[in-house]
């Protein structure tokens, strides 16, 4: 495989943003310097006008694969994650069947390893019957074990506190938590069933999902950490409440508890459901706008550690239903990257905290091996970014197997250029896509 040679990108790595050649040689970053010599065997590319960053690492998402793919799957969803940037997922276990045995798991990554266009990791799925499976799970080669502490579709609510407390003590990974206080749930949903029948509207969401059941159920889940010295990870932090819970008094690498905050619990507030309806409808619910912007402020002062999306498709039809029967979740993979972008041309975020919480936190978080940085010899999971070019979200340039975005209208600034997945393009924004190079993560733990 010959050599690739990026010519005077803004390099935007470790804090830094300086403009440097980078050596790609097979999968990994050769070198990095001021000006590399081509030569004759070498595939020049010119990026004097584009930024370089590491590939995105989503640590949150839902591809559906398998048992739900009328909405979307592996290799639909790893298309557009390559569009948006995003070098590397890491996929929830409430598919079906639910991936609550080694078995799922495996074949989980069978699927992937001949369908992704991304670097892929999977959850190791939590019930309250499964624990023995759980502990078989290899922290060097699964990215965590995901237990619903909220409600969950299926067999997947772990509500058993013995159940927990055994968990929380024992499993020897990262545990990912979806904190939402189950009974308080179903109080509020039932209080506003009484009110307005079958007609409720999408308005009433975040009263039923609201924020004290997050921050019952999230306190709880670190109260069970600090008890046993778990390596917690708390899921998709919606509220300004639950922001006590955490600290940026030590480095990442230090914290024994980290967070991950959604780019649409950045973006959009309770004042967006009169014009998106269901299509925001989500677990944890978009809240109030204090609680949209005490978010931000916390991830840029370390509160909070990661960004990711919960990528979580439904069909335009099954969205369209009436709110009790309509599903939650929203598809924004493709997106993330461009809703952060707005938040740096509108002057709320640097180019630098992008990257740090989108490619260098995920990396340290989870210890993946080699991958979330721009640094000699790691796998060049690179994407070049044009910072200036506007476009529309369509229907025409939504990569999405359900086909729509709540984004749809919107005009943005900034976008991908070029992904490369372990040293491989495999994106263009002139409408390239090449399958297949994604790698299973490994771990160092």
């Amino acid at each position: 495989m010959g050599k690739k040679i990026i010519k005077g990108a803004l390099v935007i790595n470790r804090g830094i943003s300086e403009h440097k050649d980078v050596l790609i040689s097979g999968k990994h970053i050769e070198k990095i310097d001021a000006n590399i010599q081509t030569k004759a065997n070498y595939e020049e590319i010119n990026a004097s006008d584009l930024w370089l960053m590491p590939g995105i690492i989503d640590d949150q998402v839902h591809f559906r694969e398998p048992g739900l793919t009328h909405k979307a799957d592996i290799g639909s969803e790893s298309r557009a994650a390559i569009a948006g940037g995003v070098t590397t997922f890491m996929e929830m276990p409430n598919t079906k069947p639910e991936c609550l045995n080694q078995t799922l798991l495996d074949e989980k990554y069978l699927i992937a390893s001949k369908s992704s266009f991304a670097n892929y990791s999977f959850y190791m799925g939590v019930s309250n019957n499964n624990y023995d499976e759980v502990m078989k799970t290899d922290p060097r080669n699964v990215c965590g074990v995901k237990i619903f502490m909220g409600s969950s579709t299926g067999d997947m609510l772990v509500d058993n506190p013995t159940v927990l407390e055994k968990l929380f003590a024992n499993v020897p990974m990262l545990i990912a938590t979806h904190c939402e206080d189950e009974n308080t749930i179903k109080n509020n949903l039932n209080e506003y069933i009484l009110k307005f029948g079958d007609n409720m509207i999408p308005e009433v969401h975040p009263l039923i999902r609201n924020a004290e059941g997050c921050y019952l159920s999230s306190s709880f889940a670190k109260d069970l950490a600090l008890k046993h010295g778990t390596r917690l990870h708390i899921l998709h932090i919606s509220t300004e409440k639950e922001l006590e819970l955490f600290n940026n008094t030590m480095p990442l690498i230090d914290k024994k508890i980290t967070s991950e905050v959604c780019v649409h619990h950045l973006f959009f507030c309770d004042k967006d459901y009169e014009d998106l309806g269901n299509l925001i409808k989500c677990n944890p619910a978009i809240k109030t706008m204090d609680d949209r912007d005490a978010l931000l402020p916390a991830l840029l002062d370390d509160t909070l550690d990661i960004i990711a999306t919960d990528h979580a498709p439904h069909t335009w039809e099954e969205k369209q239903q009436p709110y009790l029967k309509a599903p939650s979740g929203l598809p924004l993979i493709q997106h993330s990257l461009t809703i952060m972008l707005d938040f740096y041309h509108r002057g709320l975020i640097t180019k630098e905290k992008i990257v740090e919480k989108m490619c260098h936190a995920p990396a340290l978080c989870f210890k993946i091996k080699s991958r979330g940085f721009v640094d000699e010899g790691m796998f060049a999971d690179l994407i070049l970014v044009d910072p200036d070019k506007s476009f529309q979200v369509t229907k025409d340039n939504i990569f999405y197997k359900c086909g729509w975005s709540p984004l749809e209208g919107r005009v943005f600034k900034g976008g991908v250029n070029t992904t490369f997945v372990n040293g491989t393009k495999v994106y263009n924004n002139s409408g390239y896509f090449l399958q297949g190079m994604g790698m299973r993560l490994s771990f160092d733990r």
